[in-house]
């Protein structure tokens, strides 16, 4: 491996890029998202690490918006992220001057994948240390949800999740999912994905429903209430698990 992972355009012998695969690693490390696509509405829940208490919280967003009708959930980079989203704002002003319209959330993911991609071949720069999730609507005027990733791949997905313990997720998802959601259950399905492996209360996560009037965060009042039902239900499959073991 010796040398081949000190530049960006030099493949190894087996064909591999190891600068792509440590910014992977990156967004391995990084907090998890999920993304839900439902009939009408998609959503994105996240983990939101803890904050020292005299920082002000508004400040750190793990979920931003790109457009009037188009989210993205991050994992990785902090830096890289917020770099990445502003030149996707110029561009989704640029779309709307030149077509005279609202670009379209796959429109949106394939610039972004784009631009990660660039930054896989090109000498004297690193990848983009993220993955990211975006919600909005697609040219049929239905909700839908993207990934892209650092190799500068992008798919569209009825749910997904990023960041660490992304597989455990993905896994939940994949049993869980049902067709044709409504926006309740779309947030309920998100919010019990993410606690598979965060250990956190409502505090902790913040969830963003997007629908056809726009973006809409959630109040902590709001996930609180799923939150407990999770863990009054965890409960009693434990106290279950305790009582068939003796």
């Amino acid at each position: 491996m010796s040398g081949y992972d000190r530049a960006i355009t030099i493949f190894s012998p087996d064909g591999r890029l190891f600068q792509v695969e440590y910014a992977l690693e990156a967004v391995r490390k990084g907090t998890t998202g999920v993304g839900v696509c439902g009939k009408d509405v998609a959503v994105l829940a996240v983990e939101r690490k803890a904050t020292p208490k005299l920082q002000q919280t508004r400040t750190i967003r793990k979920i931003m918006n790109v457009d009037n009708k188009i989210a993205v959930a991050f994992a990785g980079l902090n830096a890289d992220a917020r770099v990445l989203v502003n030149r996707t704002r110029v561009e989704c002003q640029s779309f709307r001057l030149n077509v005279e319209d609202d670009p379209t959330v796959d429109y949106v993911a394939r610039y972004i994948a784009q631009v990660q991609q660039k930054y896989t071949h090109r000498g004297g720069a690193r990848p983009f240390g993220i993955s990211t999730l975006l919600v909005g609507f697609d040219q049929q005027d239905k909700a839908a949800l993207y990934q892209t990733d650092p190799t500068g791949t992008y798919f569209a997905w009825k749910a997904a999740s990023i960041g660490r313990n992304a597989k455990t997720v993905q896994d939940f998802l994949e049993k869980n999912f049902k067709e044709e959601l409504d926006e309740a259950g779309s947030v309920e399905l998100a919010i019990r994905a993410l606690l598979e492996v965060v250990d956190a209360g409502a505090k902790n996560i913040e969830v963003v429903v997007m629908t056809r009037d726009g973006p809409k965060t959630l109040a902590e009042e709001e996930v609180e209430p799923i939150v407990k039902l999770v863990d009054e239900e965890a409960q009693k499959k434990r106290q279950k698990k305790e009582e068939e073991g003796t």
